[in-house]
């Protein structure tokens, strides 16, 4: 099943919706007791997760109103999420374009909830404190019940669903920094969306095409089975030292074709959309301001 935070135009607090093909139907008009967010239902558990999906397929079975997608404005498809975990060079051929160290473990960082937002938005930028602001293609991983000290031939059964992540990065911050949380964290550069795709209807996290457009042309195209560490090594590892809360977001590296290595460098400008791409979830594009 597919879940997106969608608002009517005028309205500014966003609500949880199921999406069927391009329509999608609110939750809160097909039933009295509907979670306010995605958090909200993964927090009650499976049983909650089926009546939703039971009521919402029945409803549309019945006649409920779909509002087309294209009538409604996407915030970041994670709302309130416990912590949102990036990997950091995780596909070689990024590690290897930035000039990253191979590491025997994980690179891992923190992004800000602040950072978050959906898809078609517009993220701003002051050019005073970045002129290398950078895209990145990642597929998100959400956590659905607590995670702690589990294998890697179980870990995927803590996954709730996927998403798609541009992971916008201030370069010319993140290489004079010892950290890269606040380079990754300015509002608005972790998009999120346009849905989370629950793990039943994606199988294999490791056989997925990831690709980047930028103003119309493709910078990156890669596979998901070219991380170094699979999604369920990832959570395996993380779930060693803290336990996972459901609702985690775990944004898992990017691959190759970052605007930084290019020879020019191609930046993310004033006026640029993004669209980044990955099978079986979606597209989710941005729109670039530089003030």
């Amino acid at each position: 099943m597919k879940f997106a935070h969608l608002r009517v135009d005028g309205q500014s607090t966003p609500r949880l919706a199921a999406v069927f093909d391009d329509s999608a139907v609110f939750l809160d008009e097909t039933m009295d007791d509907a979670p306010r967010d995605l958090q909200e239902l993964i927090e009650k558990g499976d049983e909650e997760y089926d009546r939703v999906r039971a009521l919402a397929l029945n409803a549309v079975s019945h006649g409920a109103t779909l509002t087309p997608l294209d009538k409604l404005r996407h915030s970041s498809a994670v709302l309130r999420p416990p912590q949102i975990i990036a990997i950091g060079a995780n596909y070689a051929a990024h590690s290897s374009e930035l000039k990253l160290r191979a590491e025997s473990a994980a690179t891992v960082f923190s992004l800000w909830p602040n950072s978050l937002t959906g898809h078609e938005s517009t993220i701003t930028w002051a050019t005073d404190l970045t002129t290398q602001v950078d895209y990145e293609a990642e597929v998100g991983v959400l956590i659905g019940r607590a995670a702690r000290n589990v294998s890697v031939q179980d870990a995927l059964d803590y996954v709730f669903g996927y998403t798609v992540v541009n992971d916008i990065t201030a370069r010319d911050l993140q290489f004079s920094e010892a950290q890269w949380s606040r380079c990754k964290s300015f509002d608005g550069f972790t998009p999120t969306g346009p849905v989370v795709v629950t793990a039943d209807e994606i199988g294999d996290p490791q056989d997925l095409r990831l690709t980047t457009h930028v103003d119309g042309r493709v910078l990156q195209d890669a596979s998901s089975g070219d991380m170094v560490r699979t999604v369920a090594e990832i959570i395996a590892y993380l779930s060693q030292t803290s336990t996972l809360l459901p609702g985690t977001l775990i944004s898992t590296g990017s691959p190759g074709g970052a605007g930084y290595s290019r020879k020019p460098p191609v930046f993310l400008k004033d006026g640029s959309t993004v669209t980044v791409t990955i099978d079986k979830i979606g597209f989710l594009t941005t729109h670039c301001r530089a003030l």
